[in-house]
């Protein structure tokens, strides 16, 4: 293939005494007239490319039937009314609803798809005041991260005057009486840096309502701690305003309170040691509850009492169990916890006081999320799936602890034919490694099944079952999909965790690279027939293992990745990773992060698998300028005949409110090319 010529410049950077060249660095510039020609060109490769592969049409035209079915959301409920979002099928984006009762017909609340032409503003978080009469909502453009939010009064409809801007990582948390809410935000950045410039100083502001947001009180921020950011909820009681104080991605945090009884109180530090999770539950007057993973890494729940706050005073309700603790809500007087049993759901509930009382059933090996309400509710909501079972939404009824099915959707695949199994694959180092591998029943175990391997492994995430579309679409042309939980994640607990972070960051690839051996050893699959593919930090695994292991995989398509391990702080809120990463600024760190950091680990003459980069212009998560380097470089140094793509999708963000029709496009390219490449 002939590939666009990227020009090369002379920069290098000396860390730890170690010179290190940086070739593309211009291509860090995406305001830069070059910098648009380079991504219209190499869009012009791609896109000639894939669309001269002849099974495009017909996997595009299978998505779409596929992907149009009736989807709803997790109902919440507040002020008296039933609170759910539902698409159609094919709408860009989700629409809001209200109802009066569960049988009631919905009633259109918000429609995210009438805010743009292209379905490409989101409806990113939401907020209802105690009475059910106003609603906070942050909008999204672009895939951007950033939001603004606006207030509508939901018995009429209508927005009232207040906006907000310049919000980011941020939700809103209403006082009881509805007069105002809580919420954070960033200074305006400079114009034309909005997408790249680094972000610093979170504060955490009060808005009342009927105000500019010029006048909103300023509640808590710390001008001496540049990488502290805020969250702000109020109690279920309205008594106190309890802050989180986040260090980037670290799952360490501090915890803050103001007592919203008296206005003039101040902001009183309740756990400032950084010394593990605390995540507030709920509150029973002065009592706190917390899930925690201090001295537990698979986590607990304490009760820390704020007239008495002193460590001695502590009192653990439910124990550290075998499995990981996931999530903990209060509901009908009592806790619901959401546990990780090998990575998928067990939902179990306790009385107040920590006695075991019941276990939710569930349908399967899936995953299970939501459980919410509040102290006094007798219900609760929650969505069940799978990798065959696509989103369920279940009623679950305290009193006769049963679950009802309360949306089933309906999707166009025989769900019967296929099966999942999970197998657990010794690591380099003997480390058990849980694998889902899924497909159609009857597969033939001779080394010849097209494999996608996914996976992610950091930041304390959990890779779960999950229903998705375009995997069904892969199962049903006879390939494999495997899914490899690996250390970094969350699967069990922060041992796991930090098994996979910093300075053993290469565990992660060792566990990746061993599941994909597995996978060849075991004649689901062979080097020729096998494909990986990840996104975020999974497009870092894919960019890794790529370099390390290029013989080893036929096709990568790594997605909005980190590719530059050297220099990914620099940029929005890359800085927050260094709690996963570290940072090249400390010399040990320096040494591994160079050894594996996929955008310098290219060398010159080798043969890479076929890949597609996909990465978009609005991706102020990990900035693009990631993707264009690591694809500039492979390009230069491949010495192959397979292609090496990039994929730059545009008015699209690092995938958070992408809208229907751009994802099926994006899918339909990816499957494409991987059918292409693996011969299917």
């Amino acid at each position: 293939m002939t590939y666009p010529q990227t020009r090369k410049v002379d920069q290098s950077d000396v860390y730890h005494g170690v010179a290190v060249a940086d070739p593309y660095r211009w291509l860090e510039d995406d305001n830069a007239a070059d910098t648009k020609a380079w991504v219209e060109a190499q869009n012009k490769v791609t896109f000639d490319y894939l669309a001269k592969i002849p099974q495009r049409q017909a996997i595009k035209d299978r998505l779409t039937e596929l992907w149009n079915y009736e989807r709803w959301g997790v109902p919440g409920k507040h002020g008296g009314r039933y609170f759910i979002s539902r698409n159609d099928g094919l709408q860009n984006q989700s629409v809001l609803y209200t109802m009066d009762t569960l049988s009631a017909e919905p009633k259109l609340l918000i429609d995210p798809n009438k805010l743009s032409a292209d379905g490409t503003v989101a409806l990113s978080g939401t907020a209802v005041s105690e009475d059910g009469h106003l609603m906070a909502y942050g909008l999204s453009a672009a895939g951007s991260d950033w939001q603004e939010w606006k207030v509508r009064d939901i018995r009429t409809g209508n927005d009232l005057a207040d906006h907000l801007k310049w919000v980011k990582f941020s939700r809103a948390s209403w006082l009881k009486d509805g007069s105002g809410f809580f919420y954070s935000r960033y200074d305006e950045p400079a114009e034309g840096a909005k997408l790249t410039k680094v972000n610093y100083f979170q504060k955490l502001y009060f808005h009342k309502i009927g105000t500019p947001q010029s006048d909103d009180v300023l509640v808590y921020h710390r001008p001496d701690q540049k990488d502290w950011s805020f969250s702000g909820h109020v109690t279920d009681d309205g008594r106190y305003l309890v802050i989180h104080s986040g260090q980037g991605t670290d799952p360490k945090n501090r915890v803050l309170y103001k007592d919203l009884s008296r206005p003039e109180s101040p902001v009183v530090e309740l756990l400032m040691a950084f010394d593990a999770s605390y995540d507030f539950i709920d509150n029973e007057g002065s009592v706190f509850f917390f899930k925690t993973d201090l001295d537990a890494p698979r986590g607990r729940v304490i009760a820390i009492d704020v007239a008495r706050p002193q460590r001695e005073n502590w009192k653990e309700l439910i124990p550290q169990s075998a499995e990981t603790l996931d999530g903990v809500n209060i509901v009908a007087d009592r806790f619901v916890v959401e546990y990780l049993k090998d990575a998928h759901s067990v939902v179990r509930t306790f009385a107040i006081d920590g006695k075991p009382l019941a276990e939710i059933a569930l349908p399967g090996l899936g995953s299970a999320g939501g459980f919410g309400g509040k102290r006094g509710d007798r219900e609760t909501f929650y969505s069940y799936t799978s990798f065959t079972t696509p989103g369920v939404v279940y009623r679950y009824d305290f009193e006769t602890g049963r679950s009802e099915a309360f949306r089933a959707p309906n999707v166009k695949f025989d769900r019967d034919g296929f099966e999942t199994t999970q197998v657990f694959v010794p690591s380099k180092d003997g480390t058990k490694v849980p694998m889902f591998i899924s497909h159609k029943k009857g597969l033939k175990l001779d080394g010849t099944n097209p494999t996608i391997l996914y996976g992610y492994g950091g930041f304390n995430i959990p890779m779960t079952p999950g229903f998705s579309v375009s995997r069904v679409a892969w199962m049903e042309m006879g390939g494999v999909y495997a899914v490899a939980n690996l250390r970094g994640g969350g699967e069990y607990g922060e041992e796991w965790h930090e098994a996979g972070t910093k300075l053993k960051k290469q565990n992660v690839f060792d566990d990746f690279i061993a599941s994909a051996e597995w996978l060849i050893a075991n004649k689901y699959t062979s080097s020729q027939k096998l494909a990986i593919q990840g996104g975020s930090n999974g497009g870092l695994l894919v960019g890794a293992a790529m370099t390390q292991r290029p013989e080893l995989f036929k096709a990568a398509v790594p997605a909005v990745g980190v590719m530059d391990m050297l220099r990914f702080h620099k940029f929005t809120i890359g800085w927050a990773w260094k709690s996963d990463y570290g940072s090249a600024d400390d010399a040990a760190e320096f040494k591994v992060l160079y050894g594996y950091s996929p955008y310098h680990n290219l060398k010159p003459g080798v043969k890479y698998p076929s890949t597609m980069v996909t990465t978009a212009d609005h991706d102020d998560r990990v900035v693009p300028a990631h993707s264009f380097k690591f694809a500039a470089r492979l390009q230069e140094c491949h010495g192959g005949d397979n292609p090496v793509l990039i994929r730059i999708d545009v008015k699209a963000g690092h995938g958070g409110g992408k809208p229907t029709a751009k994802i099926i496009e994006e899918q339909a390219d990816a499957m494409a090319f991987l059918v292409k490449e693996l011969g299917m």
